[in-house]
């Protein structure tokens, strides 16, 4: 049998025909010296969509998260984030090698976490203390089963990093799935959005996972953040030349393809009530985006059921000894969907 789903990440997603169409057709000037119109317009459209002044484009969202963080903090500050977080357990250790920075970790619910949970790690102003200088929400929570922040904790959140004068960074590389599903699988009003953005300093926001375009995120925040953000991805050598190519591409999908992405939280949530109902299967966390993370019983380890679900078809990844990972994307089929709910009734899990 062979599905030929791949459910490892929704950045396997490639551009489609329109879309490449559009990068054919993008003109292009030399963004170092800010002169490439398709990348400064994108910009702009960027920062006004999530209610800020500028903007800034990056090749990843590892950069555009280190590069905020590199902004916000001295070497020897500290940074508040889940023990989740993407930026603590999947940019290479960026904070302590990028900025000198170490890391305070909180223990939230699927990443998740409250303003008092952030109050009691803050600090005190002593000197034999790191400088508490930044918290950091990742909404969805990507280690924690797609989950979605409620916008009440954010706000609570917000009110008190500004009463303690401590800057809010959103790693949103998945915002878009978060803000579509809070609203319940429409796509939110322009308001929605800006006051969504305003609640953070600064923004990260991908356009190669669930958006589809090839590469591509990007980091927003005041004129004056985004000006040391500039030269904080010029000294990170992620200056660029006519990207224009590639900001089309995202400014496509911004069009075209976050209009459909609730398609895939449905997929999503079909695979998980079929893996609830298997033998071996000890839970599902909770599904409310487009990732799902099961948990297996012991005897069978998590890479033991990904190569046999590889010799099906089903390509997905270990994301702990008995925890596997598998992310709906706009690439898989309903029919491979389908199939695939089929197949892991038939499987290891099951027996």
């Amino acid at each position: 049998m062979d599905l030929n789903a791949d459910f490892r990440s929704d950045t396997l997603t490639r551009p489609t025909p329109p879309m490449l169409e559009a990068m054919r057709n993008a003109r292009t000037g030399d963004d170092v010296f800010a002169e490439d119109p398709t990348t400064e317009a994108f910009q702009d459209r960027c920062a006004r969509f999530f209610g800020h002044e500028a903007a800034l484009f990056c090749p990843s969202g590892t950069m555009t998260n280190q590069i905020a963080i590199n902004v916000h903090v001295q070497p020897g500050d500290e940074v508040i984030c889940d023990r989740m977080a993407h930026i603590y357990n999947y940019e290479g250790g960026g904070i302590a090698r990028n900025s000198g920075a170490s890391v305070r970790l909180l223990n939230g619910n699927h990443g998740r976490f409250s303003w008092n949970d952030v109050k009691a790690e803050i600090n005190p102003p002593d000197s034999h203390y790191a400088r508490t200088s930044l918290v950091c929400v990742e909404d969805t929570v990507n280690r924690g089963g797609g989950a979605v922040w409620d916008l009440a904790e954010i706000k609570a959140i917000r009110e008190g990093c500004s009463a303690a004068g401590l800057p809010l960074h959103l790693d949103g590389a998945r915002c878009w799935n978060a803000m579509v599903a809070r609203a319940g699988g429409n796509m939110p009003e322009e308001a929605e959005w800006r006051a969504y953005g305003q609640l953070f300093d600064s923004i990260s926001i991908c356009f190669s996972k669930g958006l589809g375009a090839p590469v591509g995120s990007v980091i927003i925040g005041s004129k004056k953040f985004i000006a040391e953000a500039h030269r904080a991805r010029k000294v990170f050598g992620g200056g660029m030349r006519q990207i224009g190519v590639l900001t089309a591409a995202c400014d496509y999908a911004l069009d075209h393809e976050l209009p459909r992405l609730y398609e895939d939280h449905v997929r999503a949530q079909q695979l998980g009530q079929a893996l609830k109902g298997l033998k071996r299967v000890v839970a599902v966390d909770p599904v409310e985006t487009n990732i799902v993370i099961f948990e297996i019983e012991s005897g069978l380890t998590a890479a033991e059921f990904v190569a046999e679900a590889t010799t099906m078809g089903i390509h997905c990844f270990a994301f702990g000894p008995q925890r596997v990972r598998l992310v709906v994307h706009r690439d898989l089929k309903q029919a491979q969907i389908d199939a695939s709910c089929d197949a892991l009734a038939q499987s290891v899990l099951n027996s």
